[in-house]
């Protein structure tokens, strides 16, 4: 029985270090010029050991797709957490997905290479099932704490959330580092329209 605590160990860890190769690789090239001979160079261990976690390359990208999307969504709900009025709360939260998609690193996978290699629709919904799911819970609570106008909130998750995603899509490409502060004037304005 020890060993095989040791050996789901060692994979686990294998698994962690593919991941935080890909992610540095992802992130420094772009997905097409990411190698998987030179992910499993540089972590040590055979293609056999890659195949063993990952089908394949668009596999491990979506797995490090899926960790970035995690974190971003912690410092979000981390930063949202920190505030105690539920209107402070959602602006907090929606300027620091604007903040956390400003990396590079989160910009060139998540929003550059994220719907290139995965497809738009498998995009949406891995962003549905994360950033969106917590938006409509904010929403949710905001429309039955009459914080915002009584509306349908299905609607207004999708236009916020395309309008935050199209923002962060627009800083991705800007070479201005007060572009972040622009868009955060212009989104909260657009946010202050919704309070009752």
């Amino acid at each position: 029985m020890p060993q095989h605590g040791v050996r789901a160990r060692q994979r686990e860890q294998t698994r962690q270090a593919l991941l935080r190769e890909g992610r540095r690789r992802f992130a420094d090239e772009g997905y097409a010029a990411v190698s998987l001979a030179e992910i499993v160079s540089a972590v040590g261990v055979t293609k056999g050991a890659l195949y063993h976690h990952f089908a394949g390359k668009a596999e491990l990208f979506r797995a490090v797709l899926e960790s970035v999307q995690a974190e971003v969504g912690q410092r979000v709900a981390a930063t949202a957490d920190a505030q105690r009025d539920p209107w402070d709360q959602f602006t907090a939260g929606c300027r620091e997905f604007l903040v956390a998609t400003a990396a590079p690193d989160v910009q060139r996978i998540m929003l550059v290479d994220g719907p290139a290699v995965l497809g738009w629709n498998q995009w949406r919904e891995m962003d549905e099932a994360t950033s969106a799911r917590h938006l409509a819970e904010a929403l949710t609570s905001l429309v039955a704490a009459e914080v915002i106008t009584p509306q349908p909130v299905a609607p207004l998750v999708h236009l916020l959330s395309g309008a935050m995603n199209e923002a962060a899509l627009w800083l991705a490409s800007s070479t201005d580092p007060a572009d972040l502060d622009r868009t955060w004037a212009a989104l909260s304005r657009l946010l202050a329209a919704l309070r009752a």
